[in-house]
């Protein structure tokens, strides 16, 4: 039996193909993808067509979700020939900084849609995803929006669409902040004379096993931090240069900012 009905899903890139992943774990009623690129048909399966052009989408096919996941840079060219499914289907949206008035400007008014961001831990279905409603959007098209984000990881919901922009900047992003941790703490293993491909275990272990102790933790994550930081000692002296007021907070905070911005530039 599918738990999901059909979907109509507009870009198979990294986003889109978790999305569809989670999908099929939950059973996929017969669906759509629309992508031209040529390893996009690799997608396909019993419970998908891929087909390269929304032209060539059978007359007769009526999803209950049309899926945008395309590069909000190519939104001008990809929605428009999907405005047929407007007060059919429910839009939902995880193009980043496009806002939902830009998005029905170019489905047209009927258009129903949902604008969420989601983050790459999706593809282990660990992300965490925002999302918004727009005007029109029925309640069944919101429960079904949810339970085709809680495919990938926690959903929460926002009534202020603007919120979205920090929130692209703060999870959507968030995971390249991560990463770039690993990478800088790998570097600085190296440099203190361990081999590289010992650096390589310890900073990633360390990053990736630190967030497995913060999501089963019941503590926040300044009390785990302490935990960790005997007065005095090792932790606390690296901590002394991380925290210091140029460093890190002041660091992380423009960081946030210049991805808001960012993301409201997108939004037109």
């Amino acid at each position: 039996m599918s738990n999901i009905p059909p979907i109509l899903l507009v870009g198979c890139g990294r986003m889109g193909s978790a999305m569809l992943s989670g999908w099929r774990e939950r059973g996929l009623a017969p669906s759509m993808a629309v992508d031209p690129a040529p390893d996009a048909a690799r997608m396909a399966g019993p419970d998908l067509t891929v087909v390269a052009d929304a032209s060539i989408i059978p007359a007769d096919f009526s999803p209950a979700a049309v899926v945008l996941a395309v590069k909000p840079q190519s939104a001008a060219e990809a929605l428009p020939p999907h405005a047929r499914f407007a007060g059919k289907a429910v839009f939902l949206s995880i193009m980043a900084g496009r806002a939902i008035a830009g998005i029905g400007g170019l489905l047209g008014a009927e258009a129903a849609i949902v604008r969420a961001m989601p983050n790459t831990p999706a593809a282990v279905r660990q992300g965490v995803t925002v999302a918004c409603a727009g005007p029109g959007v029925s309640t069944p098209q919101q429960v079904l929006c949810e339970r085709l984000l809680q495919a990938i990881g926690v959903v929460a919901w926002a009534e202020d669409e603007a919120l979205l922009d920090p929130v692209t900047a703060v999870s959507g992003s968030g995971p390249a902040y991560v990463f770039l941790l690993a990478e800088l703490l790998e570097q600085a293993a190296v440099e203190q004379g361990i081999p590289a491909e010992l650096a390589r275990l310890l900073a990633r272990q360390t990053v990736a096993g630190s967030g497995a102790l913060l999501a089963a933790s019941t503590e926040d994550s300044a009390a785990l931090r302490q935990a960790v930081t005997s007065p005095g000692g090792t932790t606390a002296e690296a901590l002394k240069v991380l925290m210091s007021p140029d460093a890190w907070p002041a660091a992380l905070s423009r960081a946030v900012a210049a991805a808001t911005a960012r993301s409201r530039e997108l939004a037109g």
